[in-house]
């Protein structure tokens, strides 16, 4: 176990590069599709990972790491099961955040704004590119609710994979996407002396961003 003075002095200089107004696309989808690529490019372990936050009935935050799986004009897709906890957050209280952390490159991307769901089409299309396995998965998995051991879950899975056989798995009426539609998508490129560079797109009211430096 690390002592408080260990734990303390643990931290990480960062010198890598800065981040300049000049240097970003006016469009913030496009400027963080360029980092995806740089984190993909730096063949970084799961560089589409993404931390999701949302808040239960009683104000309480929540936090669990997902896998975006489309990003476009619309804003950033992932896909659940819409009965489990995340779903009961999101059906309450819409309003969401983001978090892509990409440490070798010393950069994050935090997100502000809401989800929707996406259409069963496009649900079913990501889910038929999945894995059998994990498509049987879908079926399988109860998420969020307690279970009595391993062995239960893997019985339901063993389960659904017998109902379905050798056909094509349907899509789950309890699974598919969200899509977060930012509201704010703020890049963060770490510095020395903890005097990092962040800089801040807000959606404005005809569509547009503004584009505005923040003090770290």
């Amino acid at each position: 176990m690390l002592s408080p003075a260990e734990l303390a002095a643990l931290r990480q200089d960062y010198a890598q590069r800065g981040l300049r107004r000049s240097d970003l696309d006016p469009d913030p989808i496009k400027q963080f599709n360029a980092w995806l690529n740089e984190a993909v490019d730096h063949q970084l372990l799961e560089p589409n990972a993404m931390t999701v936050a949302s808040v239960d009935a009683t104000g309480q935050p929540w936090t669990r790491t997902v896998l975006l799986k489309i990003c476009d004009d619309r804003g950033f897709t992932f896909f659940t099961n819409y009965d489990g906890a995340k779903g009961r957050h999101f059906a309450a209280n819409p309003k969401v955040a983001l978090t892509f952390w990409w440490n070798a490159l010393e950069r994050q991307v935090n997100v502000t704004g809401k989800v929707v769901k996406s259409s069963a089409e496009e649900s079913a299309a990501y889910f038929h590119t999945r894995p059998e396995a994990s498509q049987v998965g879908a079926w399988a998995s109860t998420q969020s609710e307690v279970i009595a051991d391993r062995a239960q879950l893997e019985r339901q899975f063993a389960e659904a994979r017998e109902r379905f056989g050798q056909g094509q798995i349907p899509l789950p009426p309890h699974w598919g996407g969200y899509c977060v539609v930012p509201e704010t998508i703020e890049f963060w490129q770490g510095r020395r002396s903890r005097l990092h560079d962040r800089l801040r797109y807000t959606r404005e009211p005809d569509g547009g961003w503004q584009i505005e430096r923040l003090s770290p």
